[in-house]
C-alpha cells in the first residue's frame, strides 16, 4: 500500500502509525510536567508492554503496524545528504541559539549515533547535558548547571502519533500544534511525507509552518463527503479555515462539507475525539457532557476559492443522522451515572478505535463503559492501560491511520 487512504473513521484499518514509547518518558520529572504536558510520569517498562500489547493487537486483528522511528529512519537511509540538513533543523528548533552549542550537539548526535534508527529515537528522547561531556572550564553556564539539566527537551507526547499530523481522504495535514513541546513532534511528519517511498505525492492540507494551530485529535472523517473537526483547547477557527479552502481546492479531496464543532475549551475535553468517536456505521460513543446545546459550524465551497459558513442549531444526534443520512445511536461514555462518566472520560472512555465497523479498541479498565458497549452488540476489544493512561490519550489518540479500506 502506498499512499493514504482514510475516508471513515470505521471501515477495515489495514495500516497504522504507531510510537513505543522510549526513554523520552524517563525524561519527566516532576518540575517539567506541565511544560511537557503530563500530569504523572508513567512506569516507562509496564507502559512499553500495554503499547505492544495493543500493536499486537493491532497485528492480529489485520493491520499493517509501521512506527513512525522507523518510517523515519528510513527516509534518512534513503536519502543520505538528509541527515545533515534534519539534525539542523532538529537542533534548532529545539531552540538551540549559540553556535557552540549547535556544534556541540550536531557533533554528539552525529558521531555517537551512527546509524539512522538509533538517531531517529534519540531525537525523540532528549538530551542533558551530562551526555555532552563538554568542558565546564571553557563555559560560565555550563559550570553553574546541573549536569542533569535537560539541554534539549524530550518529545514525551509522541506516543500520541493522532496529533502530529492527520490523514484526509487520500491527503494529509501536518499540523501546527498549540504547544512548543508538541509542535517539534511534527518535524518527523514533515520528512516521512515529502521523502518516504511509501508516502510520496500525498497532497499536504495544512503546513506545519502555517500561523495556526490545528491537531490531528480534533480530525474525524465521518464518511467519504463530510469531515468534522474539533474547534478545541487545542485547534482554532482560523486553521479550520485555512484547511477547508485547501481541501474543497484540491482535485484529489472528495470531501464536500466540513463540521466544525465547538467543544468546551478544557484539558479533560482536549480534543474532539476524547469525547466524540465513531464506532459503527449508526453508532457514536460520546461524553454526556456535549449532548446538550452544541455550537456546530457548516463550512461548504462557495463556488470560487473562498467558503460559505453556516451556523446549525440542532442536537448532535439530529446533526449527525443529517449528513450521515440514517439514524444514529449515541452510546454516553459511563452510561447515566455522572461520576463514572466523569471518571471513565479522565481515563478516555469515549476515545477508541475502530478497526471495523462494530470491532472497537478500547481501554480495560473503563468497565462501566465496555459494558454498555458489548450491551450493544460490539466487538470490544480491551487492552492494558494502567500506565498508557497516565499521558491523558486512548487507543484513537495512539494510532494514525494510513489505510483503511474503502
Amino acid at each position: 500500500m502506498s499512499g493514504v487512504n482514510v475516508k471513515s473513521e470505521i471501515k477495515p484499518l489495514k495500516k497504522v502509525v504507531l510510537h513505543r514509547p522510549g526513554k523520552e518518558l524517563l525524561n519527566l520529572t516532576p518540575d517539567t510536567l506541565e511544560e511537557l504536558l503530563f500530569d504523572d510520569i508513567p512506569f516507562l517498562r509496564v507502559a512499553q508492554a500495554e503499547h505492544d500489547t495493543f500493536a499486537q493487537t493491532l497485528r492480529d486483528n489485520g493491520v499493517e503496524v509501521a512506527y513512525l522511528e522507523g518510517l523515519m529512519a528510513d527516509v534518512l537511509d534513503q536519502n543520505h545528504d538528509l541527515r545533515e540538513t534534519f539534525l539542523k533543523q532538529y537542533i534548532a528548533e529545539a531552540g538551540i541559539r549559540t553556535d557552540r552549542y549547535q556544534r556541540i550537539i550536531f557533533d554528539y548526535l552525529n558521531e555517537n549515533y551512527p546509524k539512522n534508527i538509533d538517531l531517529v529515537v534519540k531525537t525523540m528522547e532528549g538530551i542533558n547535558l551530562d551526555e555532552l561531556g563538554t568542558n565546564k572550564n571553557s563555559s560560565l553556564v555550563d559550570l553553574v548547571s546541573d549536569s542533569a539539566k535537560l539541554v534539549v527537551a524530550p518529545m514525551p507526547n509522541l506516543y500520541f502519533t493522532r496529533d502530529p499530523f492527520a490523514t484526509i481522504g487520500n491527503g494529509v495535514s501536518v499540523n501546527r500544534m498549540t504547544y512548543e513541546t508538541r509542535n517539534r513532534e511534527t518535524i518527523f511528519g514533515e520528512y516521512i511525507f515529502k521523502y518516504h517511498p511509501d508516502l510520496l505525492g500525498t497532497p499536504n492540507y495544512y503546513n506545519r509552518y502555517s500561523t495556526f494551530h490545528i491537531e490531528g485529535g480534533d480530525i474525524l472523517n465521518l464518511s467519504e463527503t463530510v469531515l468534522a473537526i474539533g474547534i478545541s483547547e487545542r485547534t482554532e477557527p482560523d486553521a479550520i479555515d485555512t484547511i477547508a479552502k485547501t481541501i474543497f481546492s484540491s482535485e484529489e479531496s472528495t470531501i464536500e462539507t466540513i463540521l466544525a464543532f465547538n467543544i468546551p475549551n478544557t484539558r479533560a475535553f482536549m480534543h474532539l475525539d476524547t469525547v466524540f468517536t465513531m464506532i459503527d456505521h449508526d453508532k457514536f460513543t460520546v461524553h454526556p457532557g456535549i449532548l446538550g446545546p452544541l455550537a456546530v459550524f457548516e463550512i461548504t465551497p462557495d463556488g470560487t476559492e473562498d467558503i460559505k459558513v453556516k451556523e446549525i442549531h440542532a442536537t448532535l444526534e439530529d446533526i449527525l443522522e443529517r449528513y450521515l443520512g440514517h439514524p444514529v445511536e449515541l452510546i454516553n461514555c459511563g452510561g447515566h451515572d455522572r461520576i463514572a462518566a466523569e471518571r471513565e472520560q479522565w481515563n478516555d472512555g469515549s476515545n477508541t478505535l475502530a478497526i471495523a465497523p462494530g470491532s472497537i479498541v478500547v481501554y480495560e479498565r473503563n468497565e462501566v463503559t465496555n459494558a454498555i458497549l458489548k450491551e450493544r452488540g460490539l466487538n470490544v476489544i480491551e487492552i492494558p492501560s494502567a500506565e498508557l493512561s497516565r499521558g491523558r490519550g486512548g487507543p484513537r489518540c495512539m494510532s494514525m491511520p494510513l489505510w483503511r479500506e474503502d
